[in-house]
């Protein structure tokens, strides 16, 4: 790993060609550190260009290694069907409300300045993936309910803390929102093992096999489940 030294400070950086690029840019995130992106040059002038923004870097440093390991930044990581999207926050003058798109394959989170702060920021993810839960999942459901025959009284979503679902006496299935987390293999699996429940209360080797019908690789999915955290 190239590195300069500037006063006593000592940046460390890597080099992440993209030949497409006609400028130099260097970015500076947690987890990743100091990144210089562009065409390929000599050591001796990628240091030149660390150095001329070195007081930069510095500042920048210190602030990501301040951030608390959940909160949501630029440069964050979110969780969404399966896979981590990057989040790109923009801070506005004005605004009531905190708007979240998911569009390029990237969250973009405008704040208003009066809600910058990450109670307000955390909520606005809760509320946008709980939405997200329902309207990506819930017509799922009635797909499988419909292939499996499988019939549920009513499907509701909750923040659940130790579990992705469950179905009550009564044939409620309750889906965790967190779901919305997990690939669409995983969604899939979850929705048909709480339908299963609604013809067998109990994890029987009848229950398994009514599973196995509609989803013969269950095996293979229960253990990729067990393997997520919630």
């Amino acid at each position: 790993m190239p590195k300069v030294q500037y006063g006593t400070k000592t940046i460390e950086y890597d080099i992440l060609e993209k030949e497409d690029l006609q400028s130099h840019y260097i970015t500076v995130e947690k987890g990743t550190g100091v990144i210089l992106k562009g065409k390929r040059i000599p050591t001796e002038q990628s240091d030149k260009l660390i150095l001329k923004k070195a007081r930069w870097i510095i500042d920048k440093l210190a602030l990501v290694e301040s951030i608390q390991e959940d909160d949501i930044v630029t440069g964050s990581r979110i969780q969404y069907l399966g896979r981590k999207y990057y989040v790109q926050i923009f801070i506005q003058k004005e605004g009531k409300e905190i708007t979240i798109d998911f569009t390029a394959a990237k969250f973009k989170v405008h704040v208003p300045e009066s809600l910058n702060n990450q109670q307000e920021i955390k909520y606005a993810f809760s509320r946008f993936l709980g939405r997200k839960a329902v309207e990506k999942i819930a017509p799922r459901v009635r797909k499988w309910s419909k292939e499996t025959g499988l019939v549920y009284e009513a499907l509701k979503f909750r923040k659940l803390e130790k579990r992705w679902g469950s179905c009550t006496p009564a044939n409620n299935i309750i889906l965790n929102v967190d779901a919305i987390k997990l690939p669409f293999s995983l969604i899939d699996y979850l929705i048909v093992h709480e339908l299963v429940h609604t013809k067998i209360k109990n994890h029987s080797k009848e229950f398994w096999a009514e599973v196995a019908q509609h989803l013969p690789k269950w095996k293979t999915l229960d253990a990729e489940m067990y393997g997520m955290k919630l």
